[in-house]
């Protein structure tokens, strides 16, 4: 299963949904869509425009748990 923290990079960044969707050129709805993990895909190239925004890696926002392990 893959984790999307892209809040707490918004945390630590002390930036807005509202503002990081604005920097990067996709509506609102859509970076909400992308956070609470309901998004089936993500554009290599919205994800590069993340990682520049908050200057962080991609593997800061997304992160892999193995579901089987935890059972």
């Amino acid at each position: 299963m893959i984790i999307v923290n892209l809040d707490v990079m918004l945390a630590k960044r002390k930036m807005s949904s509202l503002e990081l969707a604005n920097k990067i050129g996709i509506t609102q709805a859509n970076l909400s869509i992308l956070k609470t993990g309901k998004a089936r895909a993500i554009r290599f190239s919205t994800l590069d425009a993340i990682c520049k925004v908050l200057d962080c890696q991609p593997a800061d926002i997304l992160e892999f748990k193995n579901e089987e392990q935890e059972i």
